[in-house]
């Protein structure tokens, strides 16, 4: 039986029930002539190239589990929108992907999920919030009713709602004003968390009274944010926080030491997510936070070899020599996840 690659995916219920599965992965898991070809779009250069850091030990685990009947083909997206559309196109077009998987920001996962919408390629995406990628794709953002879901192009990850939730609960733990200095760039997550709507302001204000200010939107790679400065300056902000690629958060966090802008509490998505981004802050890189998704702590396991997330931090600090980082269990997971949905499919042509 041949499925059309709407029901693939339909019957792996989005991919969510890969992580019940136990056992090793079958290698009977299509008939298709050749080996079935993943496509993964990830940033590996770049101001985002941090959340790749993890893509080779990961692909070459699982293609050593996967067999010579899967072929993982990779691309780069250099951290930038139009390069990651233009790798989704080329894996579609020039190595005849049967499937996408793609992670790590709305300026990859959102490009390539609609190149494969448009071309009809089941995709799976995560490491994006789900607002973002969402309502981000949406022909016109700001109207809920006129969203429409999507046909080929799926997307677990955390949403807005959780940052709130796990952000406050911090900030609750200290003595503040309560006011909030926003760092929010002009691309797709800042759209949204900036979003008066839909981003974290209103939720912040639900949950512990917490008023935002917002100084507008910026250009990523920025070299002087001393408008965001005096805004927080100027409103007494104790809190920043923000979802800020690695080398801005460095300039912005310099220069407000040098200015003399000192919050009480720095609580950044992205930039802070890696040893590597805090490391090069030095001294400063002191008493910051962020959220946490995944760690050698968490009480999961494969479910291609059964191992924990402790034994995937080691053995990935064993074949790079870095400290683990947050990525490897969620990218681990993409590969998990269209492994099951091709063998569900009995023919992944």
């Amino acid at each position: 039986m041949t499925l059309s690659r709407r029901s693939l995916l339909r019957g792996a219920a989005a991919g969510g029930a890969a992580f019940a599965v136990g056992g090793v992965f079958a290698p009977s898991i299509g008939r298709a002539a050749g080996p079935v070809k993943i496509g993964y779009v990830t940033p590996q250069s770049g101001p985002l190239a941090a959340f790749g850091e993890a893509n080779k030990f990961v692909t070459d685990a699982v293609s050593k589990i996967a067999g010579s009947e899967v072929q993982i083909i990779a691309r780069d997206s250099q951290s930038d929108s139009n390069k990651a559309a233009e790798a989704a196109k080329s894996l579609i077009a020039d190595d005849g992907v049967n499937i996408m998987v793609v992670a790590s920001t709305p300026e990859t996962t959102n490009p390539v999920s609609s190149v494969c919408e448009v071309e009809q390629i089941p995709c799976i995406s995560t490491v994006a919030p789900w607002q973002p990628w969402y309502i981000g794709r949406q022909g016109n953002p700001g109207d809920p009713k006129s969203w429409k879901n999507f046909e080929y192009t799926y997307h677990y990850f955390w949403g807005l709602e959780d940052i709130v939730a796990v952000y406050s609960s911090m900030w609750n733990q200290i003595e503040t004003n309560r006011i909030v200095g926003g760092l929010f760039p002009n691309d797709g997550d800042g759209n949204a968390w900036g979003d008066p709507n839909v981003g974290i302001a209103p939720g912040l204000a639900k949950a512990g009274g917490y008023k935002v200010i917002d100084p507008g939107r910026y250009h990523n790679l920025n070299d002087d944010f001393t408008a965001q400065i005096t805004a927080f300056k100027n409103g007494n902000a104790d809190i920043v926080t923000g979802v800020v690629i690695p080398p801005d958060f460095t300039t912005f966090w310099t220069q407000a030491n040098q200015q003399g802008f000192r919050p009480k509490a720095v609580t950044v998505a992205k930039a802070l997510l890696f040893p590597s981004s805090v490391e090069a802050l030095g001294p400063l890189g002191n008493n910051l936070s962020s959220e946490v998704w995944w760690t050698p702590n968490h009480p999961f396991k494969s479910s291609l070899t059964g191992d924990t997330s402790a034994q995937m931090a080691d053995a990935f600090t064993k074949f790079s020599g870095r400290p683990w980082t947050q990525p490897i269990g969620f990218v681990y997971s993409l590969f998990e996840v269209a492994l099951d949905v091709i063998k569900r499919a009995g023919d992944a042509s």
